[in-house]
């Protein structure tokens, strides 16, 4: 089976949404939480905390903004209405992408502006669309997690085509041509400090409620290539049996390390990953889950997803459960409950990545074009009482509501707005 990720879907066409439905659910933080504070513990009637998120993908103009070169007027009104969308559908959550291939979303003094905003690496855009989106955010009681991509320099393999000052045209041997792309090399400890640098020059400046990863570390694996990170391990990677221990081990320092500095900075943020969704299969390993997925997160991209929570090094994990219930190679009721295994214990909180981009789309099953699908989900995740919410993939598709999936999740499990764990 051909592993499914937030890179592999087809994008389409968001559709006006209806709020009709949803009217009256508060814009406000005061009157959406009942009149409290945005950091307090209940919502209405107080219910339990969870977690209703969804991501808000800027690589490739994905969500937002919707096309790069549009006016800061236009960009702005379009992420308004994202975060409107996510009160209409009484979420709580927006995961927006400010890193998403070695640039920024913000003024950084260590990466370029994003070519997403205007359509040239580098260029400013005049604004500043982080500061504006953690603002817009807060005042309407949502809370805002930075999404980072921590390795991936760049959808194609040009260097010449990056900014002239990009860190990797500077540093030409940080760099690793695989796929077609480029991607700074895990193994050099160069790379690690810099992109924590890079990362944490936004979470010192803004108030941030969380840094979040998805599921790219070391790259999803390509039929007949081969990572070239030959010099660096034998450089630093003596001390290993083997490349595939050193390789976890980089990642391993890059969440641990990233971990210890946030408590510092700043305490009051959580540190969050989405990773893909299968570990290790039960024919791998028989602490794995009972898949038969064509990618293992331990195996294939090094991270060593069920260790990060065991050591509590991360405050969240929100795995990408990108299938439906029944689905024989990796089964939504299968996985759900392993996971909710692997966070028993820990204090490590259990979201739930759902694919309401495969709603509706031609080329999926049947349980993709039931409306209720995604309802079983959530109803399914409530059984089980270490999964503390759900995020949704993604903004435009909360907004386009697919065959009305969207709207039935809301009508069955969203009647009220809730808090988000803290």
């Amino acid at each position: 089976m051909g592993h499914l990720s937030r890179r592999t879907f087809s994008a389409v066409a968001a559709g006006a949404l209806s709020g009709a439905l949803l009217a009256g659910s508060g814009a406000g933080s005061a009157a959406a939480w009942g009149g409290r504070g945005r950091r307090g513990r209940r919502g209405r009637h107080g219910q339990r905390p969870e977690l209703r998120g969804m991501w808000v993908a800027t690589v490739s103009n994905i969500d937002w903004p919707a096309r790069a070169g549009l006016s800061a007027a236009e960009q702005q009104a379009q992420l308004r209405a994202h975060l409107d969308t996510a009160v209409e559908r009484r979420l709580n959550t927006v995961i927006l992408q400010v890193r998403p291939t070695a640039d920024a979303l913000w003024p950084s003094p260590h990466e370029p502006w994003s070519q997403y905003l205007t359509g040239t690496q580098g260029r400013d855009p005049g604004w500043d669309p982080l500061g504006f989106a953690v603002r817009e955010a807060h005042d309407r009681g949502l809370e805002l997690h930075a999404w980072f991509n921590p390795y991936r320099v760049a959808n194609h393999a040009a260097p010449e085509r990056l900014a002239p000052d990009h860190p990797a045209r500077r540093n030409p041997d940080w760099v690793v041509p695989y796929g077609g792309k480029l991607y700074y090399n895990p193994g050099l400890p160069e790379v690690r400090r810099f992109v924590q640098d890079a990362m944490f020059d936004a979470v010192e400046r803004y108030d941030i409620d969380a840094m979040h990863w998805d599921d790219y570390f070391y790259p999803y694996p390509v039929a007949g290539e081969d990572f070239d990170d030959d010099e660096a391990y034998e450089r630093y990677g003596g001390d290993f049996e083997d490349r595939a221990d050193w390789r976890r081990h980089n990642i391993d320092l890059l969440v641990r390390e990233t971990a210890e500095r946030l408590r510092r900075t700043r305490p009051q943020a959580r540190l969050g990953v989405s990773p893909f969704a299968v570990w290790r299969n039960k024919g791998t390993d028989p602490e794995g889950s009972d898949t038969r997925a064509g990618v293992e997160t331990y195996d294939d991209l090094y991270a060593d997803t069920r260790k990060w929570v065991r050591e509590r090094w991360i405050d969240h994990i929100v795995p990408q459960v990108y299938w439906n219930i029944g689905f024989t190679a990796a089964d939504y009721a299968e996985l759900v409950p392993w996971w909710a295994d692997v966070v028993r214990g820990t204090g490590v909180e259990l979201y739930i990545g759902e694919a309401l981009y495969k709603v509706a789309d031609p080329a999926q099953g049947p349980a993709w074009h039931d409306p209720a699908e995604l309802s079983r989900h959530v109803a399914l995740c409530r059984s089980h009482p270490e999964v503390r919410g759900n995020v949704y993939f993604s903004a435009k598709h909360v907004a386009a509501d697919p065959i009305g999936a969207m709207t039935r999740v809301v009508e069955d499990h969203y009647q009220d707005r809730v808090r988000p764990p803290r």
